[in-house]
């Protein structure tokens, strides 16, 4: 992304992860595939608290807010 902006010159308004938080798989109903940089305690047939916790991904993902992208040079 950086490259298409600084080298090509292409205007990118915003980037979008797929997903804060692990998500139920729409096509099988399955939590066992995680994506989101939230975990949720769920397992495949509902059951667990729903606590939220921050994965390291959040974190990453975080600091990569936080300097508006640079810190994906380091």
């Amino acid at each position: 992304m950086a490259d298409a902006i600084n080298i090509d010159g292409v205007e990118c308004l915003g980037y979008t992860m797929w997903g804060p938080i692990d998500l139920i798989s729409l096509s099988t109903g399955e939590m066992k595939k995680r994506y989101g940089f939230i975990y949720v305690d769920m397992d495949d047939k509902g059951n667990g608290t729903l606590k939220r916790t921050k994965k390291k991904s959040y974190h990453w993902m975080k600091r990569i807010i936080e300097t508006n992208g640079e810190a994906l040079d380091d």
